[in-house]
C-alpha cells in the first residue's frame, strides 16, 4: 500500500511540477508579448501635435532629407569631392572583383550535384 502512495504520489508531484514550469513559461511569454504591444501602441497612436519638439525637429530633418534626395537622385549635398571618393571606390571594387555593374545584385546559378543511387541490403 505504501509503495502504491509513493508512486502515486511522486507522478503527482511531477505532473503538478510539470504544470508549474510550463504555467511560469505562458505567464512569462504573455509578460513579454503586453508589455511590447502596449509600447508599440503608445508610439502608434502617438499624433504628430502631441510630439515633443525634438521629436518633431527629428521627423521634420528626416523628411526634408528624402525630399531632398528625391529632388537631386542621388545623396544630398554630395559635392566634387565626393563624387571623385566614389568613383575611385567604385574602380577599386570593380577590379577587385572582376568589373561589372556594382549597382545590380549579382545572379547566381547553382547546378544540382549529380548524385549517385546506392541500395544497402
Amino acid at each position: 500500500l505504501s509503495v502504491c502512495w509513493l508512486v502515486s504520489n511522486t507522478r503527482s508531484m511531477a505532473l503538478h511540477s510539470g504544470f508549474a514550469r510550463v504555467s511560469s513559461l505562458l505567464r512569462s511569454a504573455l509578460s513579454v508579448s503586453l508589455r511590447r504591444n502596449i509600447g508599440l501602441s503608445a508610439v502608434l497612436f502617438n499624433k504628430a501635435k502631441d510630439m515633443d519638439p525634438i521629436q518633431k525637429l527629428f521627423l521634420d530633418k528626416i523628411r526634408d532629407y528624402n525630399s531632398k534626395s528625391k529632388a537631386s537622385g542621388g545623396v544630398v549635398d554630395a559635392g566634387p569631392v565626393y563624387q571623385k571618393n566614389l568613383a575611385e571606390e567604385t574602380t577599386k571594387l570593380q577590379r577587385l572583383y572582376g568589373g561589372g555593374d556594382l549597382s545590380k545584385f549579382p545572379q547566381f546559378s547553382f547546378t544540382e550535384p549529380k548524385l549517385d543511387e546506392t541500395t544497402t541490403k
